[in-house]
């Protein structure tokens, strides 16, 4: 992969000051998912249709401490989706996802591969705010995972990049360690879309030396891209 300068620069801004490229074999194996979330009430809904179920759901508990839903945003018809945990406080007032320090990380990422935040679809496996930024609970997930699945069915992504443990276990339906599924392609299974997954950004401004680990989980994920386009 050939880097532009202002590509170097967004890399010195992620923290990583000396590229070397990946050798070895990084050629993508397919590891299927476990069962696809079930369709529920979003089946043919539209953009406009889901984003007003998704505003005025009540299917958890999670909607009596919201401000707001955070719906997802992006291009609608994006190549590649980014799949992220769950709103923060600072998501929860603005209603967008990736805000904040986190926000400017992975705009940062995305740059260093050559992509601007619009060029893609952003969107969480949670759409309310856990209270204290918990992890999510399983009925949880349940009650938001059609909408998700609505939006990948709508944006019909070549590949979607799972930010962070929780993003990769709930979307995959897996409980492999994360730092186990990077370097490997696995497959959403229904539309079947290539997943690759790498840390979330949250968890690189606690943990900035593996920062250099993501940039390797990048250009894996645009190698898998390009293979798909192929």
């Amino acid at each position: 992969m050939t880097l532009s300068v202002r590509q170097q620069e967004y890399l010195r801004l992620m923290g990583v000051e000396v590229w070397l490229p990946r050798h070895g074999e990084v050629a993508a194996s397919a590891e299927p998912a476990g069962p696809s979330a079930a369709a529920g009430d979003t089946g043919g809904a539209d953009w406009e249709t889901l984003r007003r179920e998704v505003a005025a759901c009540v299917k958890c508990e999670l909607h009596k401490g919201r401000t707001q839903t955070v719906f997802g945003v992006g291009n609608t018809r994006a190549e590649i989706m980014l799949v992220g945990e769950a709103p923060g406080a600072e998501e929860d007032r603005q209603g967008e996802p990736f805000v904040g320090r986190a926000g400017k990380l992975l705009n940062a990422m995305l740059a260093a591969i050559g992509l601007e935040r619009e060029a893609v679809f952003i969107a969480n496996i949670l759409k309310c705010r856990p209270p204290k930024n918990r992890d999510p609970r399983s009925e949880e997930v349940s009650a938001c995972e059609p909408y998700l699945q609505r939006q990948i069915e709508l944006v019909q992504p070549r590949i979607i990049l799972a930010l962070g443990r929780v993003a990769a276990q709930n979307l995959l339906k897996v409980d492999t360690p994360i730092g186990r599924m990077r370097g490997r392609c696995y497959e959403y299974p229904e539309p079947r879309v290539p997943v690759v997954v790498t840390y979330h950004p949250a968890y690189l401004l606690r943990s900035p030396r593996e920062k250099r680990k993501v940039w390797q989980d990048l250009q894996f994920a645009m190698q898998v891209y390009n293979e798909n386009k192929q």
